[in-house]
């Protein structure tokens, strides 16, 4: 879709003396006036974690295979066919070569002659033109024109404006990366700022251009730097800047769409795990001098109780170990795709206090909370490069956010309210069911009216578009309605099972359309009078609460990766209806059916 951003100018940062403006211009377009003038506290610590967010915005790991195979067919009858008229006209040529020589010297001897004559008469005609040219300088202006368009911004088309909003407790910045597989989000508290206005709260797009990182790549100690988020825009001692900038994008609908998985796969439960400034540095340096030339390219995290966490890099075989203690109960691995994104922690890692790790499991994407006091740095990466935020999983189904629900009283809440958890909205629309209440936070996240602050645990009101989105971006999907018509249907054939390493065994038998019912050829079995039969898809969840395995009888899946990066609507139905019993206590290599279960809640 074609969007226009319209500022009143160019972002800029205006220094006086000691005192630096870092002055960020509104979009214009939207209907909430943002405005934010206060002093930083921490200019130096502010400075690089927006041109960590900045690399964020511009990383592409994308990889463009290029399909050689007709060219080389091409290339291989050309060769031959050439070689063959060749070798028809090499005798002749020989035997003419000489006398069509000494013809051709005599007549190039002529015409250089000739030659130094007409050049005389052009370089008198020359200057007699120039004289009266009126345009004998607009090449050298259109020249210095791109030259000042190359320094000012060279990717001023390329790369999507982050999104600020202002809270009542902080200021967010949020960004998405080119290939649309990283998500950042950096969050200031308001106690970061010495505030100079009374803020305006609300969301909109900003100017932040390569010219403007370069200027706050000059922050100092010395400086006092003021961030300003102004609708009026600034200005210079110049007449040449425009009275507006306008920027005509091409948004990419998976950017939308990105945005609201983000929200909803952070909204999942994972294993968390903290580790210490040494261990981030150690891991980027490893990656910083090694560059994978050939398959596997992958880190495996192995997570041993109160034991040190050890990361295999293949394909270099090469073991790490890190500083800190993995506190979990049951020994677990984890593999991990597009490890060189963790390159973008780089800048950060003097700054940090600590990084918190989220991980969700199976091909499931990777959290990184980076604390730096008073600013918080939260970073998404989806399962590898190539797969981005909306390829694949289904991660707004698997957070149970299906269909519509009361979506428009959680909406006017959120507004009121501006951020809130889960259990306060519970509280505040206590008339109407979980169940609708999760619906209708999920379709905010859908249209983009509000993301989840993994840091705080909080739904936070944030409308990303100025414009409504199309409803095909949030409307509910038919994979949305068959996870919902096997949850209708009822759990009569789920059943469970937990071995020895606390690890759960999830199984239900799902409906499926029998392609034998009534086929002339099955009229003698037993398959011709069902119109339906029964398929077991199963599911393996550990004591963390993440997906280790799944297996399902369907299409889809024998079509699909076999893993949680595609599921099909029976494991999604499967995993919703597990979510529910894991934190009951089973006893070991026991089945037990829906009603046994039951039973237990009762008593």
């Amino acid at each position: 879709m074609n969007v226009s951003h319209k500022y009143s100018s160019e972002s800029m940062c205006i220094n006086n003396g000691n005192e630096s403006t870092f002055g960020l211009s509104c979009d214009l377009s939207r209907e909430e006036k943002v405005s934010f003038d206060g002093k930083l506290k921490k200019p130096l610590l502010f400075r690089d974690s927006m041109l960590m967010l900045r690399d964020i915005v511009t990383l592409d790991m994308r990889v463009e295979k290029k399909d050689r195979t007709q060219f080389f067919n091409w290339l291989e009858n050309h060769i031959e066919e050439k070689a063959k008229a060749k070798e028809e006209q090499m005798e002749f040529v020989r035997g003419n070569i000489n006398k069509e020589q000494e013809v051709q010297i005599n007549k190039l001897n002529q015409k250089l002659k000739e030659i130094k004559i007409l050049s005389k008469k052009k370089n008198t005609l020359e200057k007699e033109i120039n004289k009266t040219d009126i345009w004998k300088d607009y090449y050298k202006i259109e020249k210095d024109f791109w030259n000042f368009i190359y320094k000012r911004d060279i990717d001023l088309w390329m790369v999507l404006d982050p999104v600020i909003t202002v809270h009542p407790d902080m200021v967010s910045f949020e960004a998405f990366s080119l290939d649309e597989s990283c998500y950042g989000c950096l969050s200031v508290n308001i106690d970061e700022f010495e505030l100079l206005k009374k803020p305006k709260l609300g969301t909109t797009n900003i100017d932040f251009s390569a010219k403007l990182a370069t200027e706050m790549k000059r922050f100092r100690t010395y400086n006092d730097v003021r961030l300003n988020v102004s609708q009026e825009g600034f200005s210079v001692d110049s007449n040449i800047m425009p009275s507006y900038l306008e920027k005509k994008i091409d948004l990419p609908e998976t950017w939308i769409q990105g945005f609201n998985q983000v929200s909803c796969a952070s909204f999942l439960d994972g294993l968390e795990i903290e580790l210490s400034n040494v261990d981030i540095y150690d891991l980027c340096s490893f990656l910083r001098k090694n560059k994978a030339k050939k398959s596997p390219r992958y880190m495996k995290w192995i997570l041993e109780p109160q034991k040190y966490i050890k990361i295999v890099l293949e394909p270099f075989g090469k073991e790490l170990i890190l500083k800190t203690k993995y506190n979990g109960k049951k020994k677990r691995e984890e593999k991990i795709w597009g490890r060189r994104r963790w390159l973008v922690l780089d800048k950060l890692i003097p700054l940090a206090k600590s990084f918190k790790i989220k991980l969700l499991g199976f091909s499931m994407p990777q959290f990184i909370v980076c604390d730096l006091g008073n600013m918080k740095m939260t970073i998404g990466f989806s399962s590898w490069s190539s797969n981005d935020w909306v390829k694949g999983t289904a991660f707004n189904i698997m957070s149970g956010f299906i269909g519509d629900g009361c979506y428009k009283e959680v909406y006017e809440l959120l507004k009121d309210k501006r951020f809130m958890n889960v259990d306060d909205i519970y509280k505040n629309l206590n008339t109407y069911s979980k169940e609708d209440i999760n619906a209708g936070i999920g379709l905010l996240f859908k249209k983009g009216e509000a993301y989840f602050d993994i840091v705080k645990n909080l739904i936070r009101f944030r409308k990303l578009c100025s414009f409504d989105i199309d409803k095909k971006l949030y409307e509910t999907t038919n994979l949305e309605l068959n996870v919902k018509k096997h949850l209708d249907i009822g759990m009569n054939d789920f059943s469970l099972i937990q071995n020895e390493n606390n690890e759960i065994e999830f199984k239900n038998k799902f409906k499926y359309k029998n392609p034998h019912y009534k086929s002339y050829n099955y009229r003698d079995t037993d398959d011709y009078n069902k119109e339906f039969i029964l398929k077991e898809s199963k599911i393996k969840i550990d004591g963390d609460g993440q997906i280790i395995d799944i297996d399902c009888k369907c299409n889809h899946f024998y079509k699909s990766k076999k893993n949680i990066s595609d599921p099909c609507e029976h494991v999604l139905s499967l995993y919703l209806m597990s979510s529910k019993f894991l934190k009951l206590d089973y006893e070991i290599n026991k089945e037990y059916k829906i009603n046994d279960i039951m039973e237990m809640l009762l008593c």
